[in-house]
């Protein structure tokens, strides 16, 4: 797994080697920051990777240019491997890692984000609501987007809180975009 883009491209992250972590694969993960850029500014912006796993896409956002990045993982090891990664890339000074679990977060952050990944395990059977959490906690800034990877067969309806799409589909794998209503 290596870095797609901006000031660390090319550079190789390393993860556990057992299968907790899923990590976005390359492909995936270009699509992804492609149509970021035509929506969100990276130059300066607070990040959170939720369910981080190897970091990829906290990484990938901080080497484009972003300003910060939140890594939350409950898994020491990959965790560790994170912290790693940081250290070797040098841009530790510009992120932090927490190891605890993600809805706990969630529920006690009162921070504010520009963009906020989150990659549960397939198995994690609250993913249908991690937007409900995250847009009544506010921690979504009105210009911002949440990006959610869940498997294909699962569907989100645009609520009250939230808007959903578009939705990126790459084999039994998709990612949703969420963002607010009325964006500043």
């Amino acid at each position: 797994m290596r870095v797609i883009s901006g000031l660390y491209k090319g550079r190789l992250l390393r993860t556990v080697n057992n299968l907790s972590v899923r990590p976005a694969t390359d492909r995936v993960k270009q699509t992804l920051f492609d149509m970021l850029t035509n929506r969100i500014e990276f130059e300066e912006a607070k990040v959170l990777d939720l369910f981080a796993g190897s970091g990829s896409l906290g990484i990938e956002a901080l080497s484009r240019g972003a300003s910060h990045a939140t890594f939350v993982e409950d898994d020491d090891e990959a965790a560790d491997f994170i912290e790693k990664n940081l250290t070797a890339l040098g841009c530790a000074p510009e992120a932090l890692v927490v190891e605890t679990d993600a809805a706990a977060f969630i529920s006690r952050c009162h921070d504010s984000y520009d963009l906020i990944f989150a990659d549960p395990p397939y198995t994690y059977e609250a993913t249908a609501n991690i937007p409900g959490l995250i847009f009544a906690k506010t921690i979504l800034k009105p210009r911002g987007y949440l990006l959610i990877e869940h498997t294909r067969d699962m569907k989100f309806v645009s609520t009250a809180l939230y808007h959903v799409g578009p939705e990126k589909q790459f084999g039994r794998t998709a990612v949703t975009f969420f963002r607010h209503h009325h964006r500043e």
